[in-house]
């Protein structure tokens, strides 16, 4: 399981049941190693490179990615006069991010005097995602956010019956088709586009990332006089654990009924 989400250790929900019970503050912080090389490029320049970083988790939080302060580059960095409070962790003071023409503001953050219970946080800092161009795990790219090493993915051959209707109307059916499973998100089913009827489908534009599958690609379903708006997506490269969902397709969405029996 994932730490963080469902019924995860720290996902802040009383969901599992289990013959032991947790002591402890509700709101629990795991400082954890993270050994994988790290880069963070803007327009190619570096700003960011570890093999010394940690994932913090936090009780119903995405983990985030921490590193020593000493392994950012300085010369990008602007001190910034911005503060936050935590009661978990204390004051976060703030940098901003520069390089180039490019510029993030509040970019960095870090505790220069935490809490006695996140000690360990002194000395390191932590940098938003979206404040780089790219980031790098070893020399692979990283879509949408770090990876989490205790979230999984598992796609499965199925034979369960799947219906797909859109406004009343069947648009697709399979008992073909590939399951997805996923931490902490409902199973869901994909199915080719040849068990789709055809006609209904045209690209959106829309496109998501996902560190553990790749870039979806949406698009709308046309069903007589309407049309649902990214109604289905599908990976058409996906990363290598749902290679089997490759060029599939996935409903979900307001007008959308999916049934798996």
């Amino acid at each position: 399981m994932t730490l963080t989400l469902g019924a995860g250790p720290l996902a802040g929900k009383d969901e599992a049941r289990t013959n032991y019970a947790m002591e402890g503050p509700e709101h629990r912080l795991l400082w954890e190693d993270y050994p994988r090389r790290v880069r963070a490029l803007v327009g190619g320049h570096t700003v960011l490179e570890s093999i010394r970083g940690k994932l913090l988790f936090e009780t119903g939080i995405q983990p985030v990615y921490y590193l020593p302060i000493e392994d950012l580059d300085s010369d990008s960095l602007e001190e910034s006069g911005h503060t936050t409070h935590c009661p978990f962790k204390g004051d976060a003071s703030y940098r901003h991010l520069r390089v180039g023409g490019h510029t993030y503001e509040n970019a960095v953050w870090h505790y220069p005097d935490p809490l006695p219970a996140a000690g360990w946080l002194d000395g390191y800092c932590s940098l938003y995602t979206d404040a780089v161009d790219l980031w790098l795990h070893e020399d692979e790219p990283v879509r949408g956010h770090l990876r989490d090493p205790y979230h999984r993915v598992d796609v499965l051959e199925s034979s369960r019956q799947v219906t797909v209707k859109a406004g009343g109307q069947t648009i697709a059916e399979s008992d073909r088709p590939k399951m997805l499973f996923e931490t902490g998100l409902p199973a869901r089913p994909y199915l080719l586009r040849a068990d789709v009827l055809p006609g209904i489908l045209s690209p959106s534009g829309k496109t998501t990332s996902c560190p553990y599958k790749g870039e979806a690609t949406y698009w709308n379903v046309a069903v007589g006089d309407d049309v649902l708006e990214n109604a289905a997506w599908s990976y058409e490269a996906p990363l290598t654990e749902s290679l089997k969902v490759g060029c599939h397709l996935c409903f979900d969405g307001e007008g959308v009924e999916v049934s798996v029996t």
